[in-house]
């Protein structure tokens, strides 16, 4: 089921790009549970590939997006001064606008402007050259860190993590769902069952001590949740990531 719903998706993006339509057959594959790699591994494979892998990687990491939002991206989705993002949905979606960080920006204004008004590609045969391009970066890092879960990470791969760790980070599932463009709530849950399972038996924690109700405030409206009363100052704790 699963290489049949693949070549559906793969046949739709293509008539997507090309103007054309069709009724795709739907396929129900089985759900298994996806591989969630740490953040230090992601930014590894950052770190080891080309300019534009690893700008394209980085997109993926912070914004969760899908590799066919990615590749559909222009450069006037792109907001310098708000340091954001505008991506179109995809496969039923919903479309968002994402912030995105100084280094991401900075990464892409880096990039040189070879296919138009795309940012990153412009036909089907550049998207599998590109496909084929991160396998071999892939490898070449597994290897050279003699690490093979990095071969267990694929461009999907991120957009799990992102799921997972903004739950983890939040606990606010409709948060998640808002994020990954989602439209029932279904789907996301899947994020839960990950953060909860990865972290559960490492939960560490930041605490921070409030003295006044400004600080209190401050300590709130910064992610932290309120712990208890000691020496008359109130105790806040927040996860880290």
């Amino acid at each position: 089921m699963g290489r049949k719903a693949n070549a559906v998706d793969a046949y739709t993006s293509f008539l997507k790009m090309t103007g054309g339509k069709w009724e795709p057959p739907k396929y129900q594959g089985i759900r298994k549970i996806p591989f969630i790699p740490t953040e230090a591994e992601v930014d590894q494979l950052v770190s080891g590939c080309s300019r534009r892998m690893a700008t394209f990687l980085q997109l993926l990491k912070e914004t969760g997006m899908r590799s066919g939002e990615a590749w559909q991206l222009t450069w006037d989705d792109l907001d310098n001064e708000t340091k954001t993002l505008r991506t179109a949905p995809e496969k039923n979606s919903n479309p968002r606008i994402m912030r995105i960080s100084p280094k991401l920006i900075a990464m892409l204004e880096a990039l040189p402007r070879n296919y138009g008004s795309r940012i990153f590609s412009c036909s089907h045969q550049q998207i599998d050259d590109h496909r084929n391009i991160f396998i071999q970066q892939r490898k070449r890092i597994a290897n050279k860190l003699k690490n093979p879960r990095l071969l267990r990470i694929t461009f999907h791969t991120l957009r799990h993590y992102k799921g997972t760790m903004e739950y983890h980070k939040t606990k606010d599932i409709l948060h998640v769902m808002q994020i990954l463009g989602h439209k029932n709530i279904k789907n996301t849950l899947l994020y839960v069952q990950l953060a909860e399972e990865l972290f559960r038996d490492r939960q560490e924690y930041t605490s921070k001590v409030a003295k006044t109700e400004k600080d209190a405030c401050e300590l709130i409206e910064a992610g932290f949740d309120y712990v208890c009363d000691f020496d008359g100052a109130k105790i806040f704790k927040k996860n880290k990531l």
